[in-house]
């Protein structure tokens, strides 16, 4: 993975409320991984208490990093999260906890 990916993605988690979005995401990834079609953000938005407008941001941010995917389902807005983004960040980590 290059370092300007990378700076995205750690500069995407680096906010409070979008980090906790993201968890969330991954949460309820990790709960339902069988069946597993997607968050519905609504359901999360309720549950960090900020509004639509924010989230819409945090979400928008999170997607530009390639850490989450969004589709729509009807009304509703639904996020992935991207595994594969996920394991070159544990691959880079790994490297560099080896390094020590």
């Amino acid at each position: 993975m290059d370092s300007k990916k990378m700076v995205k993605v750690f500069k995407a988690l680096s906010n409070q409320n979008r980090l906790e979005l993201y968890l969330k995401i991954a949460e309820k990834h990790e709960t339902s991984y069988k069946t597993y079609e997607g968050c519905f953000i609504n359901d999360i938005a309720k549950s960090l208490n900020i509004g639509a407008p924010t989230v819409s941001h945090h979400l928008k941010e999170l997607s530009n990093a390639e850490l989450i995917f969004t589709e729509r389902k009807g009304k509703y807005l639904v996020a992935r999260v991207n595994e594969e983004m996920v394991k070159e960040v544990n691959e880079l980590l790994k490297l560099q906890h080896g390094k020590s």
